[in-house]
């Protein structure tokens, strides 16, 4: 593995976790400061919607800020036949990445609010609607970061992407995980953004399938690339700008 994408993983791996330490602690800060759940979800959004564009452009000039498992799968599967986006091992590399920040994201976030470093949640997410609402939550995601690289206009994806998943908390049924490795992670934490173990399978083959719902989408809207290309490139000249997430 090359200098240039170890630092890229490591981008990838503290953006991550930066990520869920902000949607597991506002979780449990919320829980603390109030018994309404309406207002729980409401402080729990809101700081994740205004964090994203904070860590999108801390780590976004390194790895693209990815943070994501399926946008990290989605830039890899359309850039193929151009050759633009990230290779195969960059994938491979990205991934476990993603997933391990995300566990030292709820771990961290544990240990802040003096809770044991790893629990398993007990929190029961399942049946169709809200898979349902997994599949939107992704899609949207997707179809967004796509359309925006294919668009040039990759830069507006921070807030963009905030704003969205901000949304997307309220107008999915299953608050819009829409990241595989964020999912995961929110297994280890028995907290208000917690989800059961159990839950986890069925959550992240719905956001593998809003991400190819997703991609289509974009593709159907962009068949080509803007200006500035399916991935701008900068920094190093060998990693993509089109960003991530998601919550």
């Amino acid at each position: 593995m090359t200098r240039g994408i170890g630092r890229r993983v490591f981008a990838e791996f503290l953006g991550s976790g930066l990520l869920v330490a902000v949607v597991v602690g506002s979780g449990v800060m919320a829980v603390r400061l109030s018994q309404d759940v309406g207002i729980q979800l409401l402080a729990n959004s809101a700081a994740t919607a205004a964090a994203l564009p904070v860590i999108i452009t801390l780590v976004g000039p390194v790895s693209g800020a990815h943070l994501n498992p399926v946008v990290s799968l989605v830039d890899w599967l359309l850039g193929r036949q151009e050759r633009t986006g990230l290779t195969a091992r960059e994938v491979v590399a990205y991934l476990p990445a993603q997933v391990a920040g995300g566990i030292a994201g709820a771990v961290l976030a544990n240990l802040m609010f003096a809770l044991p470093p790893v629990t398993a949640s007990t929190h029961v997410r399942a049946g169709l609607p809200l898979w349902l609402g997994e599949v939107v939550a992704t899609a949207g995601l997707v179809a967004l970061i796509v359309a925006l690289a294919r668009q040039g206009r990759a830069h507006l994806a921070p807030p963009l992407v905030g704003a969205y998943i901000g949304a997307a908390y309220w107008f999915t049924s299953s608050t819009s995980f829409a990241n595989p490795a964020v999912t995961i992670a929110r297994g280890f934490s028995d907290t208000f953004a917690g989800i059961a173990p159990a839950s986890i399978p069925a959550f992240v083959a719905a956001q593998l399938l809003g991400a190819l719902v997703g991609a289509v989408i974009a593709v159907a809207l962009y068949p080509a690339s803007g200006p500035a290309g399916a991935d701008a490139r900068q920094d190093d000249g060998d990693h993509d700008v089109v960003v991530p997430h998601s919550h």
